[in-house]
Order: structure tokens, then C-alpha cells, then sequence
């Protein structure tokens, strides 16, 4: 079975998600993750919306690129197990994951923006900041 004529999966959609995630914590644009793994950015875009299935050689790959282990990508799956995988074939990330705030793009960009700031001074600044407008003195 070709990854084309086949249809994807959440998990499908949550290995793009992942893929998306660690090429945002690497600072990498989808272009340049395409340029280091040798295909289009547009090839990137479609794994990353679960657009196209990506192969296992090209998920290695893809680890390898971004310097993570394989199993990151499969990180949170319910049913990691596979014997629940095979019994199970509509697996669903559940509920409390998909509404994680730690498992979404922007806090990890948020992570690693507090961290390029120079000095301590301006992350307490920026920590100020946050709970004032979150009232959290």
C-alpha cells in the first residue's frame, strides 16, 4: 500500500504535529528542514498537516535532521502499546492532550523566546509582566 492512496490517521496527524513542533523548537523554517532532508518545503508543509503520510526511512531521517530520537514523534500517543493499536484502529489523542498548553507550538516558541533574552533582568521583567495581566502576584 502506496502512503498516497492511503488515508491518514490522528496518528498521521499527530506525528506532524510533532514534527512541527520540534522544527519550531530547533528555530528551523519548513524550508530549511526540507533543505536538509532533501525535499520540497512543500513536502514538509503536507507531513506536517498530515497531508502525507511519511515513511518510516523518511521519519528517521527527519529524527536524525532534527537531532531527536525517533520515539519523540511518538511521544503522548494514547496506546503506545502495540497490542492497543492493533485492537484499536480509530486511536484519538485524547481530550486532555489536545487541550495541553505545554504540547502547543506557541509555548514552546514563548520557552525559547524567555530564553534568548540577555540577561536575568529582562526574563524577571517579562515574569513581572505575565502575572500581572494574569493576576497571579
Amino acid at each position: 500500500m502506496s502512503a498516497k492512496n492511503s488515508a491518514t490517521t490522528a496518528i498521521d496527524q499527530h506525528i506532524g504535529q510533532r514534527l512541527q513542533l520540534r522544527r519550531t523548537m530547533m528555530g528551523l523554517s519548513q524550508k530549511d528542514l526540507a533543505k536538509i532532508c532533501g525535499v520540497t518545503f512543500q513536502q514538509i508543509q503536507k507531513y506536517e498537516s498530515a497531508g502525507n503520510r511519511i515513511s518510516a526511512s523518511r521519519l528517521f531521517a527527519v529524527s536524525a535532521a532534527l537531532q531527536t530520537p525517533v520515539s519523540f514523534f511518538f511521544s503522548g500517543l494514547p496506546g503506545n502499546m502495540p497490542e492497543e493499536t492493533r485492537t484499536n484502529r480509530s486511536l484519538r489523542v485524547s481530550e486532555q492532550q489536545a487541550n495541553d498548553p505545554l504540547s502547543r507550538n506557541e509555548s514552546l516558541m514563548l520557552v525559547n523566546m524567555y530564553w534568548k533574552l540577555r540577561s536575568d533582568d529582562q526574563r524577571k521583567t517579562i515574569m513581572k509582566l505575565l502575572r500581572s495581566l494574569t493576576n497571579n502576584d
